[in-house]
């Protein structure tokens, strides 16, 4: 079975008090101690992001682990990610991390991790990578489109209810047919 999870807002680095939403995505895996890797590279592999994640998962039924491309910790990078049970993907700018994934070829491995079973989760900038479009801003800057990676058909607006430019102006470009329903 095929899953992705992908969440506009919450989890560890929003809710840190909150763990429901990680439990759930821990929860899909079919075994008891998942291998669930945090892709930070959306936040430009940040240490302090990538710390919270171990902070979360450190204590819960799973083997957490983490990728970067910053600071490259793998040997064989297809090797890695398919090794995984669930890959989460971190928020951040959706435009640069999706550059550094087609640079490394990660795009397709992901896809590969995919249509294999693996577990696909992502907040923010990790639920728009996903998506056919999402709607994207560079450090809170003017709104707009980007491309994903096709996996879910329509698009999708992270941050839809939390920040207040968001819903007018995904509302507006599906009425004027910019970008696909969501």
């Amino acid at each position: 079975m095929r899953q992705i999870i992908a969440l506009g807002g919450g989890g560890f680095s929003m809710e840190p008090d909150n763990p429901l939403i990680d439990e759930y995505i821990l929860n899909q895996a079919s075994i008891e101690r998942p291998a669930i890797c945090f892709l930070p590279t959306a936040s430009g592999d940040q240490d302090h992001y990538i710390a919270r994640f171990y902070h979360a998962f450190k204590e819960k039924s799973c083997n957490p682990t983490h990728l970067s491309l910053f600071e490259p910790n793998f040997d064989r990078l297809e090797e890695f990610v398919l090794a995984q049970d669930i890959i989460y993907v971190g928020g951040g700018s959706t435009r640069n991390m999706l550059v550094l994934w087609k640079e490394w070829g990660l795009d397709i491995i992901l896809k590969d991790a995919y249509y294999k079973g693996i577990i696909m989760a992502g907040i923010s900038a990790g639920a728009n990578c996903w998506f056919e479009e999402g709607l994207t801003d560079p450090l809170n800057g003017p709104l707009y489109k980007i491309d994903g990676l096709g996996l879910l058909e329509g698009s999708i607006c992270p941050h839809y209810d939390g920040e207040e430019k968001r819903k007018p102006t995904y509302q507006n470009l599906i009425k004027t047919g910019q970008m696909k329903a969501g």
